[in-house]
């Protein structure tokens, strides 16, 4: 076998194995869940064939010609300036080509800026859902049902990803993918979001939905979803919104309409036992273990677990003048952050009873004596 027909039989096993790589690993584009990532697909789908097919015939020429025409074969070459005709086509065919690409596009982006219902109204929503990003966290508010919460980075990714941990990524399921409340919807129901931010711009992208959107201060962005199939679907922040841009995921969980009512009965009832328990005198030890997983899912990203905090943008915790003095003034920095630097205002954040907790665990952990216990009652009295 000669040498050449050696390296031409090497280079179609290379081109073979990449391809297969290339199965493996899932170059194309996801389908999704959605009627918009359905037509994403679709569209991506129906413009590469027609990009195959322009290929095969452009470079099916370009061999063609190389090969019969050749010098070796007296080919002479023709002498002329411009072809009138083939002008017309090579100008016409590609305008043809963009038409047929563009008329389904724009129906898809019809559909997703303004959606209509079989009789060309506008659709009726069953659900709205106001997704708010914080640094770095999203917050769900259930518009009709008067539930909501807040859905931060799973403990043990936190965990993993902070530096002397002793974690090791690889052994933690879904890495920097999972979240402590994952956003609960319905399957086959309109649902609407509208998007905004309370601090930086971030961005609400879960690739199976087939679209992302901004979430930008003092704006309102509105967008909707038909998930057809139940499941755990999970995104990111697609926006680079600061320091911890890459621990801020979206798990969004599609439950069959049964389920999503259980869920929904029991999110109630648990919101309505937190209201009832601002109320209650709560003891050192209750507050303290509330606050210790309170400040561990809130705060450690950026004081640290140990309450050394990262001077300057993150003060220590272990030592403070302010967690050690009167609980007034430290309760007043949580309410309303402080203007100009990263503590964020947790006061629309947190339940009365969540920030009591991690103000008392703060009081009295990382060597700090101030030996008190800060009731929900005396928050909520503050907030008002």
């Amino acid at each position: 076998m000669k040498k050449a027909q050696i390296k031409f039989m090497m280079l179609i096993a290379g081109l073979l194995a990449t391809s297969m790589a290339a199965a493996e690993y899932g170059l194309n584009l996801r389908k999704g869940v959605t009627e918009f990532s359905e037509a994403a697909y679709g569209m991506h789908m129906f413009t590469l064939w027609i990009c195959i097919v322009i290929g095969v015939v452009v470079f099916g020429a370009m061999i063609v010609s190389i090969f019969a025409h050749r010098k070796s074969k007296g080919a002479q070459a023709e002498q002329f300036t411009h072809s009138t005709k083939a002008e017309v086509i090579w100008t016409i065919i590609p305008i043809l080509i963009l038409v047929v690409i563009a008329i389904p596009a724009t129906r898809a982006l019809i559909t997703m800026e303004n959606p209509t219902d079989d009789a060309g109204k506008r659709m009726q929503f069953d659900l709205t859902i106001k997704v708010t990003g914080y640094q770095w966290k999203w917050k769900y508010d259930y518009m009709e049902e008067g539930i909501s919460f807040l859905s931060t980075l799973a403990k043990d990714s936190n965990l993993a990803r902070q530096k002397g941990s002793g974690i090791d990524p690889a052994t933690v399921e879904n890495y920097l993918l999972d979240v402590d409340n994952p956003l609960v919807i319905p399957a086959n129901t309109n649902i609407r979001f509208l998007l905004t931010a309370d601090d930086v711009i971030h961005a609400w992208w879960v690739p199976d939905f087939g679209w992302k959107r901004d979430a930008i201060p003092g704006f309102i962005n509105e967008a909707w979803t038909n998930v057809k199939t139940p499941g755990t679907y999970r995104g990111q922040c697609a926006e680079l919104c600061g320091k911890d841009h890459g621990f801020m995921p979206i798990v969004v969980e599609v439950l069959s309409q049964e389920d999503y009512a259980a869920w929904l009965a029991e999110q109630k009832g648990t919101q309505a036992v937190e209201a009832e328990m601002v109320d209650k005198e709560w003891t050192q030890a209750e507050l303290m273990a509330q606050g210790e997983e309170v400040y561990n899912t809130q705060c450690a990203t950026c004081h640290q677990a140990d309450g050394t905090g990262m001077e300057p943008a993150f003060p220590a915790l272990a030592g403070s003048e302010l967690v050690n003095g009167d609980p007034a003034a430290q309760i007043d920095l949580v309410l309303n952050g402080k203007p100009g630097t990263a503590m964020q205002a947790f006061g629309n954040l947190l339940s009365e009873s969540d920030i009591a907790a991690a103000i008392t665990y703060t009081r009295n952990s990382f060597g700090n004596t101030a030996a008190d216990a800060v009731q929900p009652a005396t928050v909520k009295s503050m907030k008002q």
